[in-house]
């Protein structure tokens, strides 16, 4: 599959759409101009790679919405060196975003099969994230800590207190809260005992999973 002027120009669109939303972080705008979204979708799906949704990819989870990755790496507040812990690669697509930011990227994915792909997939087109992992993303990464950011690509019924545990002092967690529909909650950690938690509107994201044993 390649990148053609065909695609820029719906990429511009998109921008133009998720600008309209309210994303002004001019980086992270120039990201998702970048980010060939198509390319992490199934040929046969091209189509839909340029709307403003989120739709179905293996495994049950999907890609998200392009406003939606957007909206979670402007709350970051990275900047280019920052080390970033992503919970659920899934597509790669966030990932990817991440990357073209020149941020320090750790990313879990806890689904076998996306993990294989997408390991695959990051080799092909020259994505080179710190390190990716198959496994819990409750968990979070302790051997890498402590983070400036971790971004959770799922919907959390709660905060998984190893990922606030695995925050620099003045580190950012962005993080989709609740059940069936999600509030996007930023918890930014202001001591080793002091968290501030911010919330920013309703969201829907697939569950994130806790492994049992």
């Amino acid at each position: 599959m390649k990148d053609t002027f065909k695609h820029r120009g719906m990429r511009n669109r998109l921008v133009d759409t998720i600008a309209s939303k309210g994303i002004t972080d001019k980086k992270v705008i120039e990201a998702i101009r970048a980010v060939p979204r198509h390319m992490f979708m199934d040929s046969s799906f091209e189509g839909h790679a340029y709307q403003d949704k989120a739709f179905p990819i293996a495994a049950g989870q999907t890609i998200s919405q392009p406003y939606t990755v957007a909206f979670q790496t402007a709350l970051l507040e990275a900047k280019a060196g920052d080390k970033i812990l992503e919970i659920g690669t899934g597509s790669g697509y966030q990932t990817a975003v991440l990357l073209f930011l020149k941020f320090k990227v750790y990313t879990i994915e806890r689904q076998l099969e996306l993990f294989k792909k997408t390991s695959l997939f990051f080799k092909k087109m020259g994505y080179r994230p710190k390190k990716a992992i198959f496994g819990d993303g409750y968990k979070g990464l302790p051997e890498e800590a402590p983070f400036d950011g971790i971004l959770v690509t799922a919907g959390a019924p709660t905060i998984p207190k190893a990922l606030l545990s695995q925050l620099k002092i003045g580190g950012r967690l962005v993080i989709p809260v609740g059940d069936e529909n999600q509030i996007m909650t930023l918890v930014t950690r202001k001591s080793e005992k002091e968290f501030e938690k911010e919330e920013f509107g309703a969201f829907r994201f697939v569950p994130l999973l806790e492994d049992k044993n």
